[in-house]
């Protein structure tokens, strides 16, 4: 079963009211399989995929959820666009609990992630603007006329975690100028570009981090989370029959001139594998 956009987020956000004529859809990747069996449906007129991002039940902590496999089951089910729905925490004073954050940047400070579908061939994929332009505009329309709390740019710093920070790490983030902290968005950002996929993140505030003196614990997260997920559904509504069918983005065609390895070097293993994101290039 195909669709043509994907919603990766906690299973909180997926919305049973919204998506009709659902098929659960078993993936098998080379890297392994997805967080959770895919369920696709048909969501305001749109084919969509929906994948808990740490599988039903959260069973996957930030550093162990196969994003490879996540990444790769969703391009092979024809997904050319995905919005990501994640909760953060904030690192400025103007940006409040329960704010949503449509974030431009990204700054990486995971540790143990592959970030990579290319190991045995040479891809330089540009990742200057991380998320996608088109989606990013449609979605601060989105946010604009249904009149939710929202920041229309933001830099995410992506830690490793599961832990949280520390209030060290937590005032050198903000020293530095970042906006918001979370453990999901890389290397999600990053698989998404190299398999020519669009990718937005809606960053739902739960909490201001530890640097403003406030304990931050999976009590207040949750409880919070659970708050973000009417708007997020509200906003997934809007936004999934606002995008165009057709692609105007840099993403689309983030692979065209990224290939260094020459034709001749690229193992038939290879081909095999990653087929589906080089073969138009090759």
């Amino acid at each position: 079963m195909k669709a043509e956009i994907a919603i990766i987020g906690g299973t909180g956000v997926y919305d049973s009211d919204a998506f009709e004529n659902v098929k659960e859809v078993d993936v098998d990747t080379p890297f392994g399989k997805p967080s959770d069996r895919l369920l696709v449906g048909e969501f305001e007129g749109r084919n969509v995929a929906f994948l808990p991002r740490h599988g039903r039940g959260h069973v996957y902590s930030p550093t162990h959820v196969p994003y490879r496999a996540n990444i790769y089951a969703l391009r092979k089910i024809g997904v050319s666009r995905i919005v990501s729905v994640a909760a953060v925490g904030s690192l400025k004073e103007e940006l409040k609990p329960l704010d949503i954050v449509i974030p431009d940047q990204i700054y990486d400070r995971t540790k143990h992630r592959k970030d990579t579908f290319f190991e045995d061939v040479v891809v330089h994929v540009g990742m200057a603007d991380p998320f996608c332009s088109e989606m990013r505009e449609a979605a601060i329309d989105v946010l604009e006329n249904l009149g939710i709390d929202y920041h229309p740019k933001g830099t995410y710093v992506c830690i490793e975690g599961p832990q949280f920070s520390t209030k060290a790490e937590s005032n050198v983030y903000r020293q530095l100028g970042f906006d918001i902290i979370g453990m999901t968005a890389l290397p999600e950002a990053k698989l998404a570009r190299e398999t020519e996929m669009c990718y937005l993140t809606i960053a739902t505030i739960t909490d201001y981090d530890v640097w403003k003196d406030e304990p931050v614990d999976v009590k207040t997260v949750l409880e919070n989370a659970a708050k973000n997920e009417e708007n997020v559904k509200k906003i997934l509504r809007k936004l999934i029959p606002s995008l165009p069918e057709k692609r105007e983005c840099e993403c689309s065609e983030a692979l065209k001139f990224a290939i260094t390895t020459s034709p001749d070097k690229i193992t038939e293993d290879t081909r095999k594998t990653l087929g589906i994101f080089l073969n138009k290039y090759l």
